[in-house]
Order: structure tokens, then C-alpha cells, then sequence
């Protein structure tokens, strides 16, 4: 194991209209985060699942602390920008980590996003009902 000498690790994850930038360091404390503790910013089973799985891959969980800040977008873009922030973070503290993100598709950004509007028609992007002639 290949394991870096800083203090910090950095990640910014993304989905969607959500940034996440996650600063991780080695420590029991537990994640941050806005300033609240993971558990109360995204809580249930079904969300610990998914910001835990980068570590669970990995066989680091309970070995980092961190703060997080994230923005925009909802609560489940929110928590894929963290856990895929989480990821990359992981990555700068051990390389070696790389290949077992990868083949779990924690590395992948998802980039799907709402299709704009389209200029000369009055509804939405998919709807393409023209506008009224003035």
C-alpha cells in the first residue's frame, strides 16, 4: 500500500446541479457534513449505504474524519456528490485504491442532467409544442 504522507485528502464529487467538496483526514471523529454530522444530514439505513460504500470498498471505514460542503441540487444528488467526493478524496490518500473504486463505479461521474429549454417553444424541453404567433 502506496499510502500518502499528508495531512489532508481532497475530493469534489458531482451529480447533477450538486457539488461536493470533501476534505478527509485520518482520525475516529466521524464525517461532517454543513457543519452537521453525516448521520443527521443524511439519515436511514439506505443513505448510510450509499456515503459508507467508499469505504466499506476500500476496508477504510472508521479510519477517516472529514468535512463536508455541499450545494445544490437535491438530498439524492447531494449524497452521490459525497460519496463520489469520498471516492476521489480516497484515491489521493492511496492510489492503490484506484482499481477497487473503479470496478465498484465510484470514480464514474454521473453527469445526467434536466435537458434546457429550447428556445422558440413555450413548455418545457421534451414538450415541443411551439409558441403562439404574434
Amino acid at each position: 500500500m502506496a499510502e500518502s504522507t499528508q495531512k489532508y485528502f481532497n475530493g469534489v464529487g458531482r451529480r447533477k446541479t450538486s457539488t461536493a467538496r470533501v476534505s478527509l483526514e485520518l482520525g475516529k471523529d466521524g464525517i461532517k457534513v454543513n457543519d452537521k454530522p453525516i448521520e443527521e444530514y443524511f439519515s436511514g439505513a439506505t443513505r448510510a449505504f450509499t456515503y459508507l460504500r467508499p469505504f466499506k470498498v476500500t476496508n477504510t471505514l472508521n479510519r477517516f474524519m472529514g468535512n463536508v460542503k455541499v450545494a445544490g441540487g437535491g438530498w439524492e444528488s447531494q449524497l452521490e456528490a459525497v460519496a463520489h467526493g469520498i471516492s476521489r478524496a480516497l484515491m489521493t490518500f492511496d492510489d492503490s485504491l484506484k482499481t477497487h473504486l473503479r470496478k465498484n463505479n465510484l470514480l464514474t461521474r454521473d453527469s445526467r442532467m434536466k435537458e434546457s429549454r429550447h428556445y422558440g417553444f413555450a413548455q418545457k424541453a421534451r414538450a415541443k409544442k411551439s409558441s403562439p404567433k404574434r
